[in-house]
């Protein structure tokens, strides 16, 4: 997938299209990540995958698992491992919030976007989730189809 400008100044690199769809997002939260420079150049590329990782806290610290940045093809013996948990920058108080939050059961952090700020830094836009049931997702599904066949209808007449 290659980076996509969006309307912020955010260059985002990697996004988590099917959590909206699995989950209600209850809340975002913006964490900086920490990288290794073959990381920063890899995710420059705009190739990284977020569809299978989470978050979670481990010794007051909150870890960004299983997400996937391939190493970087000109990174000869400084490359990096591709599923390393990457060390994500909250505030302790936000981390110890988000971490209550998911030792309630059905709770989850799910990453939603991988991006570049204005400033350049790679940042992870987290969302609290709860688990979608089967018959949530058709709803979703039913009402995201009647939106754009009433956009359409509008369209067409007016």
């Amino acid at each position: 997938m290659a980076a996509s400008k969006t309307s912020a100044g955010r260059r985002r690199v990697a996004e988590n299209r099917k959590a909206r769809h699995n989950y209600f997002i209850e809340d975002e939260v913006e964490a900086g990540l920490v990288l290794t420079g073959t990381e920063v150049k890899s995710l420059r590329a705009g190739r990284a995958t977020i569809a299978e990782a989470y978050a979670e806290v481990k010794n007051g610290e909150m870890f960004l698992v299983n997400a996937y940045i391939p190493e970087y093809t000109h990174g000869n013996r400084f490359n990096h491992d591709a599923r390393r948990p990457r060390k994500l920058l909250l505030h302790r108080r936000e981390i110890n919030r988000l971490g209550a939050a998911t030792q309630q059961k059905g709770i989850t952090l799910v990453p939603l976007s991988i991006y570049f700020n204005e400033r350049g830094i790679a940042k992870v836009a987290l969302g609290l989730a709860r688990g979608k049931k089967l018959h949530d997702k058709r709803e979703t599904e039913k009402a995201r189809t009647w939106q754009r066949e009433k956009a359409r209808l509008l369209k067409d007449l007016g």
